[in-house]
C-alpha cells in the first residue's frame, strides 16, 4: 500500500500506525496552507494535561498561499520554549535520555519554511524509529488522487475523525489519565524500541 500524507510537526501516533503498515509514503506538497491543522502544532502530555506545541508562521488569510511557501516567524523564541516543554513533560520517561540528543539538533539549527521543517523532523523520528523510509513527493496537487490511500485527512487537528489507539504508560497516567493519539514523541518517549511493535498492533486506520 501506497499512501499519501501532509507532513506535519512531529506527526501523530495515527499517522505514524498508517505509516507503519504502508509499502511506500508520498508526502503532498502542492496543497494550499490552511490554519488549524498539525502542519505547523503537535500535542505533547505535562503535568498539567495535554499541550499544545505551536510552530509560529507568517500566513495572511487574503490570499492564498502555497504550505511550500509559509515561512517560519523565528523572531520569537519558539525552538527554546518546545524543547523546555519537551524537557519539563518527559525527562522522567523512560527513553527521554535514549533520544533526546537525536531530537534536540530540530530546535539548534534554522530552518526558512514550515514545510522543511516537517521533512527534517519526519527524517529523524524515522532514524529514531530505525524506520528505513525515504518518502517521494508529490509534483502536482490531486484532489482525488487515483493510485494512492488518502490520509491527508489527517492533518486535521479540529475536526479529525475519531480514532481510538491501544492504551500505553504515559508519565503523567495517574494525574490525569490516558491521552489518545499525541505526538508521536509521547509514544516514542514512553515506549522506546517497543514502538514500532505498538505501531503494528493498531487496527484503528
Amino acid at each position: 500500500m501506497t499512501i499519501l500524507l501532509h507532513p506535519t510537526y512531529f506527526p501523530s501516533i495515527a499517522t505514524f500506525v498508517a505509516i507503519a503498515k504502508a509499502d511506500k509514503v508520498v508526502m503532498e506538497l502542492h496543497d494550499n496552507y490552511q490554519k488549524q491543522t498539525y502542519r505547523n502544532r503537535c500535542f505533547i502530555y505535562t503535568a498539567n494535561g495535554k499541550l499544545q506545541l505551536s510552530v509560529p508562521v507568517i500566513f495572511s488569510q487574503k490570499n492564498r498561499q502555497k504550505y511550500s511557501e509559509i515561512k517560519i516567524a523565528n523572531s520569537y523564541k519558539w525552538q527554546d520554549n518546545h524543547l523546555k516543554s519537551l524537557e519539563s513533560a518527559y525527562r522522567s520517561s523512560p527513553f527521554y535520555e535514549f533520544y533526546i540528543d537525536e531530537l534536540q539538533t530540530l530546535f539548534t539549527q534554522h530552518f526558512e519554511t514550515i514545510l522543511d521543517f516537517n521533512l527534517k523532523c519526519f527524517e529523524v523520528i524515522c532514524d529514531c524509529l530505525q524506520l528505513e523510509i525515504k518518502p517521494s513527493k508529490t509534483n502536482t496537487f490531486e484532489k482525488e488522487p487515483e493510485t494512492l490511500k488518502d490520509f491527508r485527512g489527517l492533518v486535521n487537528a479540529k475536526k479529525e475523525n475519531k480514532i481510538t489507539l491501544n492504551p500505553y504508560t504515559q508519565v503523567f497516567y495517574a494525574k490525569h489519565g490516558y491521552i489518545n493519539n499525541l505526538s508521536i514523541l509521547d509514544l516514542l518517549f514512553n515506549e522506546g524500541t517497543n514502538t514500532i511493535n505498538y505501531l503494528e498492533s493498531q487496527n484503528s486506520i
